[in-house]
């Protein structure tokens, strides 16, 4: 049962198409000539030192905060960040940096930037939360339950086990390769959230992640590879359900620990076993055996000890470049897709899939030419095609408000029809009301018959579809369902929720 289904079940909120951040850099990327001096950090003696390239050096957007430090990217990102995010707001947000060093350098150019956009910002509305932070399960906490704070930047800590219902923003500013480690970090918003009326969360993104990892099926199994760290081989652990997807990842994790092994000594052996309450000898014996539900157990119990292996480098750490090359805001532009950077290319992309699939899906039939006839399946599974195709009603709100500027909450048989037929464009809960005065203004009702139509009305608000099945679950069941219902209506239920479903999709002047 995958995301896009709970979505579609609405059990889990979608998110709007992603926010492209274009800069000079992120687009043309950070290059020095050679003999140019360049500046290297380096991470184990915290020095900085300048060096003649001896070659040319280009490092693209995935390098940026990893391979190379460079506040001024950062900078103009934070700035467009505090532009379109108002902190004081409703609503919260998660941001993903490379490593606990750009997580403080980003919550220092947030604060700043906000201040500079809406005046004087509290200080505990942006916070680190990483493992290095101070005491992260309090932050955590308070993130969690509190006005404050409203903007979290973490590095991975919170990218499986936080329920933050009230994210609704991401942003990415780092590059993962695992597509579970993106799909976790992208579950941290999807949780409904009614209490601050959510509807959509927005990603924000600055390394172009989404297109990067967008090819890939959901949730497809990582294959292995070297540079994996334990985080993500670990998470990857606790989230397949095969015996042998697991066994393999075991594997994996075994012999990355076997090469590492030998150099926790000392001090760093010490820390090891305080995370992990046993030696590595005794962890490689345990994972040795091939119990999977043993190993599933012991990194469920012992979260520390994947964050503490990633950290640990006692082998001179990383030469970082330090980029002191300018940069400046492009644009801001929504990814809908290969080829569909632009809104009304998305819009005649919708169009063109309607017009070629019409005689292959009926439901598009149903929905253009007898749409009170169309049923709870047929809209699910048309659905479902179409998010697939990769038109999904949240998208397709998101692109017709950036061509109209009109927010505008149609259906998505609102905009089939509008597409296909050229049906004017309403709210959907518009509809509702016009359909609903209509059928009551018809003829003359008695009270229990009008109470009974507002509360149908209510519930095509919800579901689109009020049938038979609707109204034998929830509220209508505890009071007697359909029958009852129908007796009600002198037994002309079905011909009423018909004529109800008829004046929906009836195109007026």
């Amino acid at each position: 049962y995958g995301y896009r289904q709970a979505v579609i079940d609405g059990y889990l909120v979608d998110h709007e198409p992603p926010i492209r951040i274009l800069t000079k850099l992120n687009q043309e990327g950070i290059h020095w000539k050679k003999g140019e001096k360049v500046s290297v950090y380096k991470t184990a003696s915290g020095q900085i030192q300048l060096f003649n390239t001896p070659d040319e050096i280009d490092i693209e957007v995935e390098g940026f905060n990893t391979s190379v430090v460079t506040e001024n990217f950062n900078k103009v990102v934070c700035k467009t960040l505090a532009e379109q995010i108002d902190p004081s707001l409703d609503g919260k947000t998660m941001v993903f940096c490379a490593t606990d060093a750009h997580a403080d350098m980003v919550v220092d150019l947030l604060k700043k930037a906000f201040t500079e956009v809406y005046g004087e910002v509290e200080d505990d509305a942006v916070q680190k939360i990483t493992g290095a932070a101070d005491k992260p399960l309090e932050k955590i906490r308070r993130y969690k339950n509190e006005r404050l704070p409203s903007v979290a930047v973490t590095v991975d800590l919170l990218t499986t086990g936080i329920d933050v219902p009230q994210i609704t923003n991401l942003v990415f500013i780092r590059r993962v390769k695992s597509r579970i480690l993106y799909e976790q970090m992208m579950g941290r918003a999807t949780r409904l959230c009614p209490d601050i009326g959510k509807e959509t969360f927005r990603i924000y993104d600055a390394v172009d992640l989404y297109s990067a990892l967008e090819p890939y099926t959901s949730m497809k199994p990582v294959v292995t590879r070297p540079k994996l760290t334990f985080t993500q081989l670990v998470e990857e652990l606790l989230t397949v359900e095969d015996e042998d997807h697991k066994k393999g990842v075991v594997e994996e994790i075994t012999a990355k620990l076997q090469s590492k092994k030998r150099r926790i000594k000392g001090k760093h052996l010490e820390a090891f076993q305080t995370f992990a309450g046993q030696s590595p000898d005794d962890v490689l014996s345990m994972l040795k055996s091939g119990d999977t539900a043993k190993a599933v157990s012991f990194f469920k119990a012992h979260e520390g000890v994947a964050t503490y292996l990633d950290k640990f480098k006692p082998l001179g750490g990383k030469n970082l470049f330090v980029s002191d090359h300018e940069d400046e805001f492009f644009d801001t532009e929504r990814g809908y897709g290969e080829g569909n950077t632009k809104p009304e290319d998305y819009l005649a992309g919708f169009r063109a899939f309607i017009e070629t699939a019409k005689n292959d899906i009926g439901a598009l039939l149903v929905v253009t030419q007898r749409p009170r006839d169309l049923t709870r399946q047929q809209l699910r599974e048309l659905k479902l095609k179409l998010d697939e195709a990769g038109y999904s009603e949240t998208a397709l709100r998101t692109a017709w408000s950036q061509v109209s500027n009109q927010d505008i909450a149609a259906s998505i048989i609102g905009f089939i029809r509008q597409q296909a037929l050229g049906s004017p464009l309403m709210s959907y809960d518009q509809r509702v009301d016009r359909a609903l005065q209509k059928v009551m203004s018809s003829q003359s009702w008695t009270p229990p018959q009008k109470k009974w139509l507002e509360r149908i009305g209510k519930q095509l608000k919800v579901e689109t579809i009020v049938d038979r099945e609707a109204l034998d679950r929830g509220q209508f069941k505890a009071q007697g369902g359909f029958e009852r219902l129908n007796k009600v209506f002198s037994g002309k239920l079905e011909h009423v929720l018909g004529e109800l479903h008829e004046e929906l999709w009836r195109d007026v002047g």
